[in-house]
């Protein structure tokens, strides 16, 4: 008798944080409203993500852009 594992119905894909950073006027707010210091301004005052991993998905980044340059994605 063949014995057939069975398989996951679905797949829990895991939130990424996706940046627009066209959109981005470098205003700072996502990265004074981040809690766990995961975003930084990178050298020409563009939004970058420093350590994605620390991220709680909390969307206060999201949240608060004016500019709608940074979202959490599932």
């Amino acid at each position: 008798m063949k014995v057939m594992k069975r398989k996951h119905c679905t797949e829990v894909k895991e939130m990424a944080l996706k940046t627009l950073v066209k959109r981005c006027k470098g205003c700072g707010i996502c990265v004074a409203f981040c809690p766990k210091q995961v975003l930084s301004l990178d050298e020409v005052g563009k939004i970058k993500v420093v350590d994605e991993s620390k991220c709680i998905k909390c969307k206060q980044c999201e949240m608060r852009c004016p500019d709608y340059a940074i979202f959490v994605e599932k």
